[in-house]
């Protein structure tokens, strides 16, 4: 049989629909992208844009795909299933539990035989479904999800409405994962989850996030280690100390932000202070000079005043930020945010994240400038399209584009940074 994949979101999800055309793979099925007999589409459900790309994806690939059986998985599929099945492009729903059987429900469902209940689909278990992690052919990096679920419900967001209780896997089993994919050639594993700040407060013993990063550096030491998005909670002297030590770990840092103003982020329910993060930004830069802090920022949140805006741009520019996702507070039916008072007009949050990402740019610019005229290693990706140029990743996570005979794909070499790109950096290899 012929199977096509198609994913929306998160590395979460990406890792998920990895895991699963590997599966589909080792039961003898054919990966595609036209004419599939089953096509599983992997959705996301964090913001209203999101969940209007979910509604064009269902309609082009069952356009593209008259026949198939389409089975969507993921955050929206959990939150709407009624939306889906009014769509009436959607053969199964599957939402995000249970993916280790979807393979095999759709082989079910291309004979004809379509189960009755799919409760279980939608009802995240109390313990962590393990799904292996994919080895992406020809990649460099490789997705290691080590926990699923968030307890933290931020009154903006559906994800823990979507994903249940945190769920984490075994620190075994995590290292075991990351020496396959080491053994496998992976030069660069990245450490995600839906908030893995939270690993393994479910586990007997109860092993921290610290405790596991670093046993993956100690038993991948030749393989780079990488952290997805932390809560400024994780961050303290004993973590940077610890982690420091190791030359693998990646010294770059996603914090979730925000805001930078004390009272939307009491209004978020964020549990922390803007004092409280900068006080985090400056130990990461303490122990790893130079390292690459990048965030995430709502504007227009309800009540977020004029004075509020300006008072996380001063913030914002205070902690300097290497890069910034900037979203405009997009309403969640079901959460507290959704049925706040002050609500920003569309046009006004807008307005405030172009003026927000305007200064994200400038920063951004002005901390790569740091690095023209030094040498870096940067472990090579592709060509870059139309150009005899190619693109990989330094350290601090910015693309970098060089051109020289010596470089291929998935290795590592000297770069001296000559510029700027629009969105990283270029170079010239020193050999």
């Amino acid at each position: 049989m012929k199977f096509g994949f198609y994913t929306l979101g998160c590395k979460v999800n990406l890792f998920e629909t990895q895991a699963l055309m590997q599966q589909a793979q080792a039961r003898g099925h054919e990966i595609c992208t036209h004419d599939a007999d089953a096509f599983i589409i992997n959705t996301c459900s964090v913001t209203a844009i999101s969940d209007h790309k979910n509604l064009r994806a269902f309609h082009k690939i069952r356009r593209e795909n008259p026949h198939a059986i389409i089975a969507a998985c993921g955050c929206f599929a959990q939150t709407e299933p009624d939306k889906l099945q009014a769509s009436g492009e959607i053969d199964l729903i599957c939402g995000t539990s249970a993916r280790s059987e979807v393979i095999a429900l759709c082989e079910e469902a291309i004979q004809g035989r379509f189960p009755h209940d799919l409760d279980k689909f939608r009802c995240p278990g109390r313990s962590y479904e393990v799904l292996p992690a994919g080895v992406p052919v020809g990649r460099t990096r490789a997705l290691l999800k080590v926990e699923d679920g968030c307890d933290n419900y931020c009154t903006y967001c559906i994800i823990p409405y979507a994903r249940g209780h945190v769920r984490s896997m075994p620190m075994d089993t995590a290292v075991s994962e990351a020496i396959r994919l080491s053994e496998a050639g992976v030069q660069e594993i990245v450490v995600t989850g839906i908030e893995i700040s939270s690993y393994g407060r479910d586990l007997p013993k109860q092993p921290s996030l610290l405790d596991l990063i670093v046993q993956l550096c100690q038993a991948v030491p030749h393989t780079y280690i990488r952290l997805g998005s932390l809560e400024p909670r994780t961050i303290d002297e004993n973590f940077c100390q610890s982690l420091a030590a190791y030359q693998n770990l990646r010294p770059h840092f996603h914090l979730s932000l925000q805001s930078g103003c004390d009272s939307t982020l009491a209004r978020m329910k964020r549990r922390y202070t803007a004092a409280f993060f900068a006080e985090r930004c400056e130990q990461l830069r303490t122990y790893f000079p130079d390292c690459s802090i990048t965030t995430d920022l709502i504007v227009g949140f309800p009540g977020e005043t004029d004075a509020e805006f300006e008072q996380t741009l001063q913030f914002i520019q205070q902690c300097q930020f290497s890069d910034m996702h900037v979203f405009p507070y997009s309403v969640r039916p079901g959460t507290p945010a959704a049925s706040m008072p002050m609500q920003i007009p569309d046009a006004e949050k807008s307005a405030r994240a172009t003026k927000a990402k305007s200064i994200a740019a400038q920063m951004s610019a002005d901390y790569r400038s740091r690095f023209i005229g030094r040498t870096m290693n940067v472990l090579f990706e592709h060509p870059v399209s139309g150009s005899d140029l190619w693109s990989g990743h330094s350290d601090f996570c910015f693309p970098v584009q060089a051109a020289h005979p010596a470089i291929s794909k998935n290795k590592q070499l000297p770069v001296q940074i000559t510029g700027l790109t629009e969105s990283g950096l270029s170079g010239k290899i020193c050999l």
